[in-house]
């Protein structure tokens, strides 16, 4: 127990040891823990659940949202499980898991952010089994994602940022999109890979209480959710992420690793209208940068990313140009990255769709 209690300490306290830590903690040494296993069929309600016998693992939402003057807002809320060692020890003090969240709002106004840590084994943090409790349920402190009934939707999200107050209905009844081979996602050719598969089809609405305002928000929300034990090869040190909602009710999911001294990792999946998921290897995705800017982080420190893109499908005959909502929609926390609103146009610059874009391992 004591020395789970240290580690959390280290890990909370230590800006730089926290950042570095997380890559670690993707393409550390995955001795011990379980292993992702080409094949093992994902299995529901079961696999919402947690893998404590996994590293790390994520349920991520990002929603794209307007209000009632038709103006673009973003909100993304992540819980974060990871396992200091490879014992399943899950209840009490003397669990090894410890658990992060991050909110987000893209407001017209600007983007505020904030972040929790909590440990495991004691109530403050973790997720429900729907097949053992009859509902879903993932919380830290009160940030709080809970369904209504034996599925993950309907499903309630409620949480703060500073003083804003979120209150959002979620709602889905499309099939379950298994990324890659049946949900088995490899992540490099030295063959690390991690579990994935995401709802990309939900219909968001609720409000938030800002500066004193209520806001009506209604849109499109995406969750991710994956786990692994060893997600990256020790050569690569970041990705480039996209989710986007095309106007003509296809989505995109892809990205980039990036690698050192080698060819950079590409993947994604085509989601038609019809709910069918197409994967995309290497050689059917194109992204390249088309703008580098400079973006202002904490400590009065600027960053430059790659913040505009092209993409392009050759196999589908579609390409598109991203750009951000507004370029500031950094997350200052301790494993700090780019997480905002993109909007897509068509190669004529007629705008096509909007979605969210995740950049990290920037120095």
């Amino acid at each position: 127990m004591r020395t789970t209690i240290f580690a959390v300490i280290w890990l909370l306290t230590s800006s730089e040891s926290w950042s570095q830590e997380a890559y670690q903690v993707l393409r550390g040494d995955a001795q011990g823990f379980a292993e992702v296993i080409r094949g093992k069929p994902l299995v529901f309600p079961r696999d919402h659940a947690p893998h404590p016998d996994f590293r790390i693992e994520w349920w991520y939402i990002t929603a794209n949202l307007q209000d009632d003057r038709a103006r673009q807002w973003g909100l993304q809320w992540t819980l974060f499980r990871q396992a200091l060692n490879p014992e399943t020890k899950t209840e009490g003090w003397d669990s090894n898991q410890i658990w992060m969240a991050h909110a987000a709002i893209s407001a017209p106004e600007g983007h505020r952010f904030e972040q929790r840590f909590a440990r495991g084994g004691i109530g403050q943090a973790g997720v429900r089994d729907i097949s053992i409790d009859g509902y879903f349920e993932a919380w830290l402190d009160d940030w709080q994602w809970r369904s209504e009934g034996r599925d993950v939707f309907p499903s309630r999200l409620k949480f703060s940022v500073g003083e804003t107050q979120i209150d959002m209905q979620l709602e889905s009844d499309a099939d379950w999109v298994l990324h890659d081979d049946r949900g088995y996602s490899q992540k490099s050719a030295l063959g690390q890979a991690s579990y994935y598969y995401s709802q990309p089809d939900i219909r968001i609405s609720g409000s938030a209480q800002i500066d004193g305002d209520n806001i009506g928000l209604s849109g499109s929300a995406w969750l991710d959710r994956e786990w692994s034990s060893q997600a990256l090869a020790q050569n690569q040190h970041g990705w480039d992420w996209f989710a986007l909602h095309f106007d003509d009710g296809t989505k995109l999911m892809l990205y980039r690793l990036r690698s050192e001294g080698a060819e950079d990792w590409l993947s994604g999946s085509w989601i038609g209208k019809d709910g069918v998921k197409k994967h995309l290897s290497h050689d059917q995705i194109e992204m390249t940068p088309t703008a580098i800017r400079s973006v202002s982080i904490e400590k009065n420190q600027q960053i430059k990313l790659p913040l505009e893109w092209n993409i392009k499908l050759p196999g589908l005959d579609r390409e598109w140009r991203v750009k951000p909502l507004y370029d500031k929609q950094w997350m200052a926390t301790r494993f700090a990255y780019w997480e905002g609103v993109v909007l897509v146009e068509d190669t004529e610059g007629r705008p096509s769709g909007v979605g969210y874009m995740e950049l990290t391992g920037y120095k």
